[in-house]
């Protein structure tokens, strides 16, 4: 079974607004539902699961997708949230995609490029080149390092998994108390399995401030 966690319980603070990013609505749907319908399309995404906060919980439940396989509270962290979703797949030999709800311009291609590259590895992540110079510094804001710019990629969603190990992964943060930005950072941080990278895409951004809802209106017609 091919599994899609769709992570919707953040509250996008960053984008100061009424309600949480991913559930602002562009042209009558929300960035939400964008999001769902990209793998509700897509031939290889059998099930999803959909992780939600509280307040969103009774609306998340009325959305009509014939995919959609569970709706489920979140916790108060991105990990927590992850790990509530990955907890309901009783398999420990499915694929399971776990995506952010505020990415909408996910394309099918990369989905399936994903799910795919599971059949060799375990664990993947997707990831783009970086076109700007990073800058490590102190907690006064002095320069230590600058890495070389062609061993750094940004990392995006869908994040790729063998169900039993990102399991296994979360239930290791949990009893040793571990936190981290993401579930690839889980495997490597564990040290619980090589985690290869997909090429991602440029135009898969997490909408994250006022001006990125801005360029969505234009970009969801």
């Amino acid at each position: 079974m091919n599994y899609a966690i769709i992570l919707a319980s953040g509250k996008g603070e960053r984008c100061g607004l009424d309600v949480p990013k991913q559930f602002v609505k562009i042209n009558g749907k929300t960035i939400l539902e964008y999001t769902i319908e990209a793998f509700n399309k897509n031939e290889l995404t059998d099930k999803i699961i959909l992780v939600t906060s509280k307040d969103y919980l009774d609306f998340c439940k009325k959305l009509k997708y014939k995919k959609i396989f569970m709706v489920t509270e979140g916790g108060k962290r991105r990990q927590d949230s992850s790990r509530i979703g990955v907890n309901l797949i009783k398999e420990d030999d499915a694929k399971v995609l776990i995506h952010d709800g505020a990415r909408p311009y996910i394309k099918n291609e990369l989905i399936n490029n994903c799910y795919i590259a599971l059949d060799k590895f375990n664990a993947i992540n997707t990831g783009v080149e970086t076109t700007d110079t990073i800058m490590e510094v102190d907690e006064n804001k002095i320069i230590k390092k600058i890495p070389k710019r062609k061993n750094l990629l940004r990392c995006q969603t869908p994040q790729g998994f063998i169900s039993g190990l990102i399991k296994k992964a979360h239930k290791i943060a949990l009893e040793k108390n571990l936190s981290v930005t993401d579930d690839a950072g889980l495997i490597v941080n564990l040290e619980l399995d090589d985690v290869f990278v997909v090429d991602g895409d440029i135009e898969n951004i997490k909408i994250t401030y006022k001006d990125d809802i801005i360029k969505a209106k234009e970009r969801l017609k």
